[in-house]
Formats: C-alpha cells, structure tokens, sequence
C-alpha cells in the first residue's frame, strides 16, 4: 500500500502540467502572504523589546498580505465562494465579531480589528481554495524554509537581536522576539517539510533538509515547549504513515493513538508536577492561571456576549476589565494566553460554543481524511494536533493577523473542500491496482 502511494505520488507529480506565470505569481503571493503573517520581520523592524505590535507603519506592512490574499481570491473566485460555503461556522464566527460593535467597550478598536481580522481570514480561505495539498504543503514549506535561513543568519551576523541577551541569554531567538517564538514556528515549519517531502517526492532530499534544519532551530531555541509539540508532530506522521500502509495497520495504529491518549491523560492527573519541571515552568504556568482566574472574575455579567471583538487589552481605564484582571494576576498581560480564554473575551459563550462547532468538525474531518488515505492527512493531523495544544497557552484562535489562524482556517477550509481530480489523475487513479 505504502509502495502504492509513493507511486501515485510520482505520477501525480510527472502529470502536473508545467506551471505558468499565472501559477508562479499566485504561488508566490501566498508565500509572501504566510511570511507576512509570521511576523518574524516585527523584531528587525520595530527593535527587539519592542512590546507594541500596532501602529501605523506596522498597519501598513499588512497591507501587501492584504492584496496577495485578495490576488488568489481573484484567481479561484467559485472555488473561494464554495470554500465559504462549506465553512458556514467561520461565517457564523465573523459575524458575530462584527455585531459586537455593538457592545463593544471600545467600538472603534473592533471595527478596525474585524477589517484586520477578515482580511487575515480571507487569506487561508484563498489559500485552501486556491492550491491543492501537495501545492499547499510547498508554499507554506517555503516560507518557513526562508524564515529558517533567515534565523540562522541573523544569530550568527548580529547575535544580539537573533540570540536572548537577558532573559534565558544565549537561547537563539532568530527573527522573532523570543525563543519560544523561534520554538513554536519552527515546530510548524517541520510538518510543512515532512509533508511537502512526502506530496511533493521529487523535491524530498530538499525538504528534508529544511526539515532538519527546523529541528536544529527548535533546539537552539531551547524551549521545551516546542521540543513536546515536535515530537507530537513527528508521532502524528508516523501515525499517518501506520494509518496509510492498509487496514492492519490502521487498526494497530488507532489502538496506538488511544493507548497514548489514556497515557497523557494519566501522566497530567497525577504526575503534572514532574511535567511541569521538565518544561521548567510553575504550577500556574508562568502566571496564566492568575490570569485566567482574572478573566473569570470580570466575566459574570458579560459570559454571554463578551466585551467586543479586539476591545479589552488597550482600555487603560482604572475601572476597565483590563484593570480587574491585572489586578487578580498580579501583571498586565497583552492577551488571554489561552485561544478559548480569549474567544470569551471578545465575543462570549456564543462565540466559543460557535468555534467548539467547528473545531469539532475540523478534527472530525481531519481524522475522516487520515483513515480513507487521503494525502491531506499528512498537512492536516500534525497541524490541527499541533495547534490544538498550542491554544491552550497562546492566543492564537480567531485572531488577527497571525499566521497560525491563518493557516488553521487554510487546512480547516481545505477539508471541507477537497481536492479536484483533474481527467489525467482519474486515469491513474482508475490504473492502481
């Protein structure tokens, strides 16, 4: 079965047509798109330990993601439509943004966030509907490949803004602010190449030569952290491959999966302590439950409806929620540190129980994908597994201008779409035996 897959991989890959320039410009722009949304050109332009990640000129810098997500849209209009089609809970998700204007504490900072957050959203729509996975998998592979070079040759040409110099010094941070950033985008980055090594086989020695390369980099970042949801990654392929070899090992592989479910289930429960040192963080995981015992606070009275979309973390005001909740954690923090946290927040129960919804319907999907053999499995489950754990710590679900939603809503609407079968690929399909 595996023999089989390698196979029509190659023919798939000797049936593509030659691209055009059409191709070529669509191809970078959503290169250009995901680098953009990185946000690891922040630093380099805003100088590290720069906490604002708004203003003017960053505005600005948005702009051309803005463009190149509308470029693609233009170039897959019916597939884009039947993408938003098929995704009715994200629709449900942007509408509910936008009518919490009309609560909002600070209505002017969610209008301006729904415009950023919409144009954010549109990009992995463009991208789902725009390339197949295979394609898909290269483009963001690419991107990562460039902020992978780009890491390494800041820390080595001007250590002080690509390596930690007060907190953790020595850790590598790369283009990013700190190094648990460099950690986590890299772990991302990883998949991307395994996938793209594996879709893409004339090109597999490349990627799995970025693919290393991500792997060092999550090791010069030292966060443990990342080094977990890497090996997560790398468990998630290798269930994909288990899964993808035929029925006997698909069943061995699901029986796997449950054994090493019930197995983190029971290490969390009664041995969280020895989990927490090895990550080298405190039972309140660095302050996040101080913060998350704070948001429930000023939540009774709002749990329903929220505080508006993007509205609470610049409200100064000595009685604003923002002033509540640093006051019960004890800090100002910018965010929830917690994707469901942060979903209340702006847009209440309604919100959270509208992106439960699809959540569960993404992963539903993205398990359907992996058990029929579908070659998406290898973006989709190491990705949605990957950001599953991520949003428990990061606020990083339904949020504007950051990558990871973009690219959650690119593999969440890409499942619900599909890939086409052009003529050439039926015949082959139809010839494996």
């Amino acid at each position: 079965m595996t023999a089989q897959l390698w196979s029509l991989a190659q023919m798939r890959a000797q049936a593509e047509p030659r691209p055009t320039a059409m191709d070529a410009l669509a191809f970078a722009s959503g290169v250009l798109l995901v680098l953009i949304y990185s946000q690891g050109w922040l630093g380099p332009v805003m100088g590290y330990g720069a906490a604002t990640q708004e203003g003017p000129l960053i505005r600005l810098i948005y702009f051309p993601a803005y463009f190149a997500g509308l470029f693609l849209v233009l170039t897959a209009l019916p597939r884009t439509i039947e993408g938003l089609v098929r995704s009715p809970l994200l629709l449900v998700l942007l509408g509910l943004v936008a009518v919490s204007w009309f609560w909002s504490v600070d209505p002017s900072a969610t209008v301006r966030r729904f415009v950023a957050l919409g144009f954010t959203s549109l990009g992995g729509v463009a991208l789902a509907a725009r390339f197949r996975w295979p394609t898909f998998a290269e483009l963001v592979a690419t991107a990562f490949a460039v902020l992978a070079v780009l890491s390494v040759l800041m820390a080595l040409a001007k250590p002080e803004w690509g390596l930690m110099t007060r907190e953790f010094p020595g850790a590598w941070r790369g283009l990013w602010l700190e190094k648990n950033n460099l950690g986590g985008n890299m772990t991302v980055g990883f998949g991307f190449c395994v996938a793209a090594a594996v879709l893409a086989p004339q090109r597999r020695k490349m990627w799995a030569a970025f693919a290393l390369l991500c792997v060092l980099l999550v090791a010069a970042s030292t966060s443990k952290t990342s080094l977990v949801v890497l090996l997560l990654t790398v468990g998630c392929m290798g269930f994909v491959w288990l899964v993808h070899r035929g029925p006997a090992a698909g069943v061995s592989a699901a029986w796997v999966g449950l054994v090493g479910l019930f197995l983190i289930a029971a290490i969390w429960l009664f041995a969280a302590d020895a989990v927490f040192d090895f990550l080298g963080k405190d039972a309140t995981l660095t302050g996040r439950t101080e913060i998350w015992d704070g948001i429930n606070r000023v939540m009774v009275g709002h749990a329903w409806t929220g505080y508006g979309y993007g509205a609470i973390w610049d409200d100064t005001d000595a009685f604003a929620p923002l002033a509540w909740i640093t006051h019960y954690a004890g800090f100002r923090a910018n965010h929830a540190h917690n994707g469901w946290m942060e979903i209340w927040l702006n847009i209440g129960l309604i919100g959270v129980i509208a992106f439960g919804l699809w959540f569960t319907e993404t992963w539903m999907r993205t398990l359907w994908a992996t058990f029929s053999g579908d070659e998406g499995a290898w973006v989709a489950l190491p990705f949605v597994a990957a950001y599953s754990i991520a949003m428990l710590t990061e606020s990083i679900t339904l949020n504007w201008h950051d990558m990871r939603w973009v690219l959650f809503v690119a593999v969440a609407v890409k499942l619900a779409l599909g890939d086409p079968q052009p003529a050439r690929w039926v015949r082959f399909n139809s010839a494996m035996p």
